[in-house]
């Protein structure tokens, strides 16, 4: 392999003989930049690989590659990736020492064998002399002909060089998911098969671009990169004809900086800094892509942009380079929290988490809302609409630019101050992240990116979601695989996210999307030809990736299918993921409520909410923002529809409609917590039943079927969370959010969620009763529209005394408090409902009470 190098110019080191070695990034060096220094002097010569001179590219540095091999898995050529040598695992100082070790070489041996010398251009500052004198770089001999040299820069903390490098464990096995559920072994040669490909695809990984842990790190490489002489923007766009970086900086000149196209597709271009050494872009001006294309000439948002804006009177977005000087970054000041047992979930939306009709921002969400959370209970917040997504009412879910936080919500280091405070308040963040598809867009998305239809996505009738208007990505790409695995790693490096849900699994895992099918639990319909195996093994690949550089961070898959393995460990032949979305539930009670309360049926609830696999965790939930938007109504607007727009003030006489409404909406959640899963769910707002749907400002569409969507002249009145309704202690509201905060801080401190112990001692259908044991607890809900119960024997395992801890009647919540809350119930010996003991309670109609054993 020849590899040119046009001119070394080496940055400002400062004081590099005491400092301990660093590199940018925190403290990672980019594979690319892997040198390995040794202190001794020598005059202006460089010890390195084989380099040659290449005059075009100033001061940066290009790879010329022969024998590549196209497609990964062909003859070997360690210059097989897109960027040849640029893929080179990293080094840090640790490794460095068990590289001296392994060839016998110290960092301080004068005796290292020499390679082919190279001059140093004159020109050169007199600190960067003082570097060159310092420092030698290990021959090709040595290090192969993957060597290349690089800059280094002055670490600010030698700390950072001690930390031990992250990467991704080997693969296991595969073999132990047979030992979880015998009927898997039925379907070996399917699940072998994708074990074989997830394997298959690690090993060309691990071949080609040094393992996962350099493979996820794609923006280092693509995208716009920052080094001490000049700015590098690469994009792989094997589909351009020509390419040239355009924005305010050359007055979107396409003549005046022209990319160059290397074998596998990636455009190139390496702009200097100014005479005055100032950057050649400056921080927060737009900058697009000009290409000439199959489809014409084209100006795209860079593919990997970091962060886009929507300029007011323009409709597309443009991209902006994003490079804030250092004192403007946001610095992290608090440890992510460590992942708790019991995972309790509050979903959000930043934008629409404001009671003003308008958009809301990270800063208001942080000062505002985040504390509201925190005080609730929940010990997880999960973040809506982050990646960059052109259309507002597509709730984010349309994402245009994926390495970009939503602009409209302020800026990425606005995004990482809300991500701090929250973890200064002990809750996690998860990300609502979307892989499963992109946006339509062609000026401002991924779409025809490089004027092709199968660029980013699968071509055809395959690349597209007639149900969503959107396009599907080819997981069996390389460069997709790099683009989407990057961007997982993106978001946790970065932003210091501490998880993500998974949008929009069931359309990744089957080709038919899960539309229009009805899953029955048959495993056919898990393992057969209409598996995606090739997204499976990504999301494969993305567990691996997520869980072996971040052990602490939280996966949740959103699946309705119900596939097997889907939260087993990746090693043992599972997915990966560590809950699945228990989408049932949300269904099961709009069924339910659509009913007449005679003709809801114990078991049936019963059954749904504990359908679940065996060691495959579940995030249950009654609903989610899909049961609050415009088309559908939430539990609370189901159970008490245009009753909530006349009577929930305290001051006023209630209704039959609205006593039911509020007591069921307190039992169902609590039932769909306590016994639905591992962990729970509930959307901003729902916790005290917020009335009416979710409607995005919208104006009206004429679309070109023919149809006339109207819209909503652009309002803002039902985008928005109204918190003021739950906190006003002369509102109804207040009883059902104080409930619901109880319902939280009861979980923490008993943890019944994740209990091993769980069991179901009474499904009356005559009686309307549910009786269960989770942990130490008992809980019983009396569903009864009418009929209230005195002296009601339930069934328990342990004896002693017990004392209601959580109860749905209090007055505090609404209720009529019929329960004495300092009642105590003493257990008598004697098999009752295959329990060997029992209690007598009162159950008064439609209440839920929680029993506690007290020492």
């Amino acid at each position: 392999m020849a590899s040119s190098l046009s001119g070394i110019n080496l940055p400002s080191l400062s004081n590099v003989r005491s400092s301990s070695v660093s590199s940018f990034n925190g403290g990672r060096i980019p594979s690319w930049n892997l040198p390995f220094y040794t202190k001794r002097n020598f005059s202006r010569k460089i010890f390195a690989a084989k380099f040659t001179h290449d005059s075009d590219s100033s001061s940066s540095l290009t790879v010329a590659s022969s024998e590549k091999a196209l497609v990964p898995g062909g003859k070997r050529d360690v210059s097989s990736s897109s960027f040849g040598s640029l893929e080179s695992p990293e080094a840090t100082l640790e490794e460095t020492q068990v590289f001296e070790e392994a060839i016998g070489i110290s960092m301080e041996d004068d005796s290292v064998a020499e390679g082919e010398e190279i001059s140093i251009p004159s020109g050169i500052s007199s600190i960067e002399e003082q570097v060159i004198n310092e420092v030698e770089y290990v021959p090709s001999e040595i290090l192969g002909d993957e060597a290349m040299f690089v800059s280094l820069e002055a670490s600010e903390s030698a700390q950072k060089l001690r930390t031990k490098p992250r990467s991704v464990p080997p693969p296991g096995s595969g073999k132990r998911i047979y030992e979880i559920d015998s009927l898997l072994k039925g379907y070996r040669s399917h699940l072998d098969y994708r074990f074989s490909q997830y394997k298959k695809m690690r090993d060309l990984i691990d071949l080609h671009e040094g393992g996962l842990e350099a493979f996820s790190r794609g923006y280092e490489k693509l995208g716009f990169t920052r080094s001490a002489t000049g700015v590098t923007y690469r994009e792989w766009a094997p589909g351009a004809k020509s390419a040239s970086l355009i924005g305010d900086f050359n007055n979107w000149n396409p003549n005046a900086d022209v990319m160059t196209r290397n074998d596998f597709g990636v455009w190139e271009i390496f702009l200097p800094n100014n005479a005055d050494g100032s950057p050649p872009i400056p921080h927060g001006s737009r900058v697009k892509i000009h290409m000439d294309t199959a489809s014409g000439y084209k100006d795209s948002i860079p593919a990997w942009t970091k962060f886009s804006v929507q300029a007011p009177g323009e409709i597309p977005y443009n991209a902006i380079y994003y490079d804030p000087p250092e004192e403007e970054k946001y610095e992290f000041q608090h440890p992510q929290p460590k992942r708790p047992k019991s995972l309790r979930i509050y979903e959000a939306h930043v934008g629409m988490s404001s009671p003003e009709p308008k958009i809301n921002t990270y800063a208001s969400f942080r000062d505002d809302v985040l504390p509201r959370i925190k005080k609730l209970g929940y010990n997880a917040v999960q973040l809506m609409a982050i990646q960059e997504h052109s259309y507002y009412a597509s709730f984010g879910y349309h994402v245009t630019n994926f390495f970009a936080p939503s602009s409209r919500f302020g800026t990425p280091e606005d995004l990482k101050s809300l991500i701090d405070k929250a973890h200064e308040l002990g809750l996690l963040v998860l990300m609502d992240i979307v892989h499963s598809h992109s946006s339509n867009n062609v000026l401002d998305g991924l779409n025809m990116f490089d004027g092709t239809d199968g660029h980013y996505f699968h071509s055809g009738t395959r690349g597209y979601h007639w149900m969503w208007d959107s396009r599907l990505f080819n997981y069996g790409s390389w460069e997709v695989l790099r683009f989407l695995l990057s961007n997982v790693r993106w978001w946790l490096d970065e932003y210091k996210f501490d998880g993500f849900r998974f949008d929009g699994v069931t359309s990744m895992m089957y080709t038919h999307h899960g539309l229009q099918v009805a899953f029955s639990g048959n495993y056919n319909e898990y393992f057969g030809f209409a598996t995606d195996v090739d997204a499976v093994v990504y999301l494969m690949l993305a567990n691996d990736l997520i869980h072996g550089l971040f052990p602490e961070a939280v996966t949740v898959g959103e699946d309705v299918s119900g596939m097997p393995t889907f939260c087993i460990p990746v090693e043992d032949g599972g997915v990966g993921f560590d809950y699945r979305l228990h989408m049932a539930i949300a269904d099961k009670w709009i069924e339910n409520l659509k009913k007449r309360d005679e003709d809801w049926k114990m078991g049936d609830i019963v059954h749904t909410l504990t359908n679940r696999r065996w060691l495959e965790k579940c995030v249950s939930y009654a609903e989610s923002h899909d049961q609050a938007l415009v088309g559908d109504k939430t539990i609370a607007f189901w159970l008490m529809d245009k009753d909530m727009y006349d009577f929930m003030a305290l001051d006023r006489p209630s209704t039959p409609l609205i006593d039911r409404g509020i007591a069921l909406h307190k039992m169902i959640r609590l039932i769909t917590m306590s016994l639905g899963g591992e962990g729970y769910l509930n959307f901003m707002g729902n916790e005290f039943g917020h009335p009416e749907w979710i409607d995005f400002p919208r104006c009206e569409q004429h679309l070109p079927n023919g149809k006339f969507v109207p819209g909503n002249n652009n309002s803002f009145d039902k985008c928005r969370r109204r918190f003021d309704l739950g906190d006003a202690e002369y509102l109804r509201y207040r009883g059902m959010q104080e409930f619901d905060q109880a319902m939280q801080h009861v979980e923490e401190k008993y943890g019944f969620m994740t209990s091993e112990h769980q069991y179901i001692s009474r499904k009356d259908e005559g009686d309307r009763i549910i009786v269960y044991e989770r942990g130490d607890l008992v809980f019983v809900f009396n569903f009864h529209w009418h009929n209230s119960y005195s002296d009601y024997r339930i069934g328990c395992s342990k004896p002693g005394k017990y004392k209601v801890i959580l109860n749905s009647d209090d007055k505090l919540f609404g209720g009529f408090g019929r329960i004495d809350p300092e009642a105590e119930y003493f257990s008598s010996e004697g098999w009752y409902d295959d329990r060997p003991r029992s209690f007598l309670v009162y159950a008064p109609a439609r209440t839920a009470v929680v029993y506690a054993l007290m020492d």
